[in-house]
């Protein structure tokens, strides 16, 4: 690497427009139903031999992807151990969080203000990926 480019690259900084992430689940239609319950839209979705293996999933300016595992790394895998999801809204935390109860999805908790101030509720999905849900201030 020559020094200007070697100077270049300590200088340069990533600068991000937007940040997606995906989850590998054991059943996307469940997973489908569970994300569309907190207020998630279809954005996207592939198909493979007629049936759907991936969905893109919208809220807001959020996208989440979901694929369907092909269960190449075995089927007693772990999933969501060590990350959480966190997601930040101007909207009604309440609200939000009697929309996700009234799809059936159960909370860990809240809709209580975090130890810093905002609202926030936590959820679970079916694969044991973790989600905190809470007002932006």
């Amino acid at each position: 690497m020559s020094a200007t480019n070697e100077t270049a690259a300590k200088s340069e900084k990533l600068s991000a427009k937007d940040m997606s992430t995906g989850f590998t689940v054991n059943d996307v239609e469940r997973s489908l139903r569970f994300y569309m319950g907190l207020g998630f839209d279809v954005a996207d979705k592939h198909e493979m031999d007629g049936k759907v293996v991936f969905y893109m999933l919208k809220a807001g300016a959020a996208h989440l992807g979901i694929g369907q595992d092909d269960w190449a790394k075995g089927r007693d895998r772990v999933k969501g151990v060590g990350m959480r999801i966190w997601l930040t809204t101007d909207q009604d935390i309440e609200a939000l969080a009697a929309r996700a109860k009234a799809a059936g999805i159960t909370l860990d908790s809240g809709p209580e203000p975090l130890e810093w101030g905002p609202m926030a509720f936590t959820v679970t999905d079916p694969d044991g990926f973790k989600l905190t849900i809470s007002h932006s201030d």
